[in-house]
């Protein structure tokens, strides 16, 4: 089956895009380009291109509460292949400013989730 159009962008809405983008740079890695206030790409070395776009008023979801701004979408990133990378990572997040979501039977599901500051869920997964 042709294609339609090949992805250029997920884009995020946020109240600060630079301070968002700068925070995935330092989870995922990449350098944030800044088009302008309200606009700043960060390419994900191979990985897609984040687009953070700022929005007046912005609410974040609560998750995992559907009934109110719910997740909307969420990233995955894999964080190593043991729970000891896994807990590296998680130290590191918390530093940067996520803030723990679900850290429960990780075990069985092989993911932690986090809000990053703004608010978007992403998880932590560990590669099985």
């Amino acid at each position: 089956m042709a294609i339609v159009a090949r992805l250029r962008n997920v884009v995020i809405d946020c109240p600060d895009p630079l301070a968002l983008a700068r925070f995935y740079a330092a989870v995922g890695g990449g350098t944030p380009v800044a088009e302008d206030d309200d606009w700043v790409v960060l390419r994900v070395p191979e990985g897609p291109r984040l687009g953070f776009q700022r929005v007046a008023g912005y609410t974040p979801p609560e998750w995992p509460r559907a009934d109110r701004n719910p997740q909307q979408f969420h990233l995955d990133f894999d964080a190593g292949s043991t729970w000891e990378e896994v807990d590296a990572a998680h130290e590191k997040v918390l530093a940067l400013g996520a803030r723990p979501l679900d850290l429960e039977d990780r075990e069985k599901k092989d993911f932690q989730v986090y809000a990053d500051p703004a608010g978007h869920p992403f998880c932590l997964c560990r590669i099985p």
